[in-house]
């Protein structure tokens, strides 16, 4: 597969987008409760999106029909993940959540072989190995001998439900209902599907802003503080939309393998932009993490000789 520069630069914009979504997510830690802010950023998003795929919303009964799917793609993509993303970051820092999701193979793998009969073949779970290794030098914090006695910050725990969310509902895309397959699946577009997503969503962010505004006491939010606004305006259109457009393009046209390889770039990316932003500067066992996550994708993703 011969990598052009747009297909370089479909690939390179979600990674980098998303690191900076685990940034801005930290910066606003104190300034908008987690739970509040992932409701705000898709509420955002929904609004954004309705222009481009409000002709969905016309044949109520084709959604109606398909509701339970939906939903369960809604409440795990757009509600648990991200609230879970946001609430990790309160106590963790943005290059340990990115690099725990970077072990979304493992969890891929248990899912489709738990939920969906699919069994991983030798190399697959060879990589998984490796990028689970690359999350425990995470957890340890660059002492594997420590992992014995280690006591896990809420943020690493909810990073780990985050991710075991996105992976049932990237298989739940993967494997959808015979109502959500041709000749059946509606002809919706990119936009109108993940515009039916996000208004299902809104329902679980919804229901979990209330509930952290009910039983918690977080500090007013500055709504006219400017520096708000324009972190509400980029996680809600850039690793919402942009990377999610940019994403579905580039996988189309290089392959879920390729796409994957990219894809391990966020971690690299979110030192970067944490280094520069935060002051958090990355550690020797953050790279030695990196590596191995890579490592797995890439032993993983190999074809075997014949």
């Amino acid at each position: 597969m011969r990598v052009t520069l747009r297909l370089a630069l479909l690939l390179t914009a979600p990674p980098l987008l998303w690191a900076g979504n685990a940034v801005i997510g930290r910066m606003l830690v104190g300034s908008v409760p987690p739970l509040t802010l992932n409701f705000a950023r898709w509420a955002i998003a929904a609004a954004i999106l309705l222009p481009l795929g409000w002709r969905a919303l016309r044949d109520p009964a084709a959604i109606a029909a398909r509701w339970p799917y939906l939903l369960a793609l809604g409440v795990l993509g757009v509600g648990t993940y991200n609230a879970m993303l946001y609430l990790a970051l309160v106590t963790s820092t943005p290059i340990n959540v990115t690099l725990i999701a970077a072990s979304m193979p493992v969890w891929m793998l248990a899912v489709g072989a738990l939920g969906f009969g699919v069994r991983p073949g030798a190399r697959q779970a060879a990589g998984a190995v490796l990028s689970l290794a690359g999350a425990a030098l995470v957890i340890a914090r660059g002492d594997f001998g420590a992992l014995a006695r280690v006591q896990l910050v809420a943020g690493d725990l909810y990073m780990i439900v985050a991710t075991i969310a996105w992976a049932i509902y990237s298989w739940l895309l993967v494997r959808p209902p015979a109502s959500m397959r041709p000749p059946e699946r509606p002809a919706w577009n990119w936009a109108e599907f993940l515009l039916i997503q996000a208004l299902f969503g809104l329902l679980g962010a919804g229901a979990m802003a209330t509930g952290e505004a009910a039983f918690t006491d977080p500090a007013p939010i500055a709504w006219h503080d400017g520096r708000v606004l324009a972190a509400l305006a980029y996680v809600a259109i850039g690793p919402a939309i942009v990377a999610y457009r940019c994403w579905g393009l580039g996988v189309m046209e290089g392959g879920p393998a390729l796409g994957a390889f990219f894809g391990n770039l966020t971690p690299l990316f979110t030192a970067l932009l944490s280094a520069a932003l935060l002051g958090e500067a990355p550690r020797v066992y953050h790279g030695a993490a990196f590596a191995l996550i890579v490592g797995g994708i890439v032993v993983s993703s190999r074809s075997p000789r014949r």
